[in-house]
């Protein structure tokens, strides 16, 4: 394996990372705005109390993922920055917002109670950050951003502004409520809560099913570069995936909470990496490889070095804050 590809795969699990667990905090965003019923503000603490102090520190990933692929891949970093402008800015105003929306609700005591016009704008950024995101994944992945000669030959709505693009989306937005919803099952384990939070979740898991099982009828016709992708060499991994799901939707409703948890995470995991395998080496196809739009040799080799060092501080720091200050939340405090 090369130095670019190892790169690759390390940026990878860094994406990967930012799914599984900013996932789930834009998920517990999508469930704060839809809190119903008597226990309307009891669901909206669990998600306050779920998220605690730590739910920036998931952004670290999506940090890291985007100077990584600027040092490491800046041929690559120069197109896609120009061919998914339009959604990535609307995704990153979406962060902002969000982000925005959170800490400003903290402050208030709507920040476990009612709806408020704060409350609706950190959902709603919630649903907008993952959804665009996804498009902008769609656009990379059915081979719509096109390069000649170095120059990005495609429009700016390629790819993803599309009927294709925006399924790819609302399966985010799906599979993101569904990753929150079991977490908050576990977090709310043995309380009524906990009911309210596996009826969202076979909810969020059907919606997720139905929207994968269409993108993947539609992708030779919609996306022929995904549909090689997936059905070429992410095909084990997708399998994988497919058999996942039902043992996911049963565990949810078996009042599995815990086994809920970790099956859907892995289904995240599964299509992540049977979209990465199958279109193997490319970094943007069909155009970019990995090696088409490496760094040099230096560079990459000092990027290692510099991950290895920092992995080593990053990870224990990390754990320390998830494990001590997670239920340490301002914002449920009477």
């Amino acid at each position: 394996m090369s130095e670019a590809q190892l790169v690759a795969g390390i940026l990878w699990l860094a994406l990967t990372a930012y799914a599984v667990l900013a996932g789930a905090d834009f998920g517990g965003g999508v469930w704060d705005l839809l809190a119903s019923g008597p226990r309307a503000r009891e669901q909206r603490r669990a998600v306050a109390e779920a998220m605690g102090p730590v739910w920036e520190a998931n952004h670290v990933w999506l940090i890291f993922l985007i100077v990584g692929l600027f040092t490491a891949f800046p041929a690559a970093f120069g197109i896609l920055s120009l061919a998914l402008y339009l959604p990535f800015t609307i995704a990153l105003l979406g962060i902002v917002l969000r982000g925005a929306a959170f800490a400003f609700r903290a402050h208030g005591r709507e920040a476990v109670g009612d709806a408020s016009g704060w409350g609706v704008t950190f959902g709603a950024a919630s649903v907008i950050a993952p959804f665009f995101m996804a498009t902008g994944a769609a656009a990379v992945a059915s081979g719509s951003v096109r390069v000649a000669g170095g120059q990005l030959v495609s429009g700016f709505e390629a790819g993803w502004a599309t009927p294709y693009g925006m399924l790819i989306g609302l399966f985010a937005v799906a599979i993101c409520a569904y990753l929150a919803a079991t977490y908050l099952a576990v977090e709310t384990e043995g309380t009524p809560l906990e009911a309210d939070f596996r009826r969202r979740a076979a909810a969020a898991g059907l919606v997720a099913g139905v929207a994968a099982i269409a993108s993947l009828v539609l992708a030779p016709f919609a996306a022929p570069s995904l549909a090689h992708s997936l059905f070429g060499g992410g095909l084990p991994l997708l399998i994988l995936a497919l058999v996942n799901g039902p043992i996911a939707l049963i565990a949810v409703w078996r009042s599995k909470p815990r086994l809920a948890r970790f099956t859907v995470a892995a289904q995240v995991v599964f299509v992540l990496w049977a979209w990465a395998v199958g279109q193997w080496p490319y970094l943007v196809p069909p155009d970019l490889t990995f090696e088409d739009s490496a760094a040099p040799g230096s560079t990459l080799t000092a990027l290692l070095v510099v991950v290895a060092v920092g992995m080593a501080l990053l990870l224990p720091s990390l754990w320390l804050l998830f494990r001590v200050f997670k239920a340490r939340n301002p914002a449920v405090l009477e």
